[in-house]
């Protein structure tokens, strides 16, 4: 049994409309939507000044503001959808973070301990051969001192 990652998790129970939302929200989110955008306005705009054949929308534009209404009124609700699913993968982005933080930390705590069981062990077998050492000196007798 494999564990699946946070991001596995979240793409598997996104929906469909989950789905669109991020699409939508990603396009319009994009250079390459506002430079279309704009193109299309502009060519909107000139088409109605001009007006060879007939003004379809004369200045003040208000058809194409009816447009950007509607676009605005769809689009808004769409990329508050988005943001809230990118709210809910950093939420949990960041409790997964938290518990594998926790268990490191935890980890970390264990070996400092088993270094310093170590290092004790290491110190007391010292004092040992110390006091070994010690015992051994104390018990030769000084030689004599030959002075002239």
């Amino acid at each position: 049994m494999t564990n699946k990652t946070w991001h596995q998790k979240h793409t598997e129970s996104s929906t469909v409309g989950d789905e669109i939302a991020d699409k939508v929200a990603s396009g319009m989110g994009s250079w390459k939507f506002i430079i279309w955008q704009t193109i299309i306005v502009l060519i909107w705009m000139f088409l109605n000044i001009v007006g060879f054949i007939q003004h379809w929308d004369p200045y003040p534009f208000i058809l194409l503001n009816l447009i950007f209404s509607t676009q605005a009124a769809y689009a808004a609700p769409i990329i508050m959808m988005s943001q809230n699913r990118q709210s809910e993968r950093d939420r949990i982005q960041a409790q997964n973070d938290y518990d594998t933080n926790v268990e490191a930390k935890k980890e970390i705590e264990a070996l400092q301990k088993h270094l310093s069981k170590i290092e004790i062990d290491k110190l007391d077998k010292i004092l040992a051969i110390l006091n070994k050492v010690d015992a051994t000196l104390n018990t030769i007798t000084p030689l004599p001192n030959k002075s002239i």
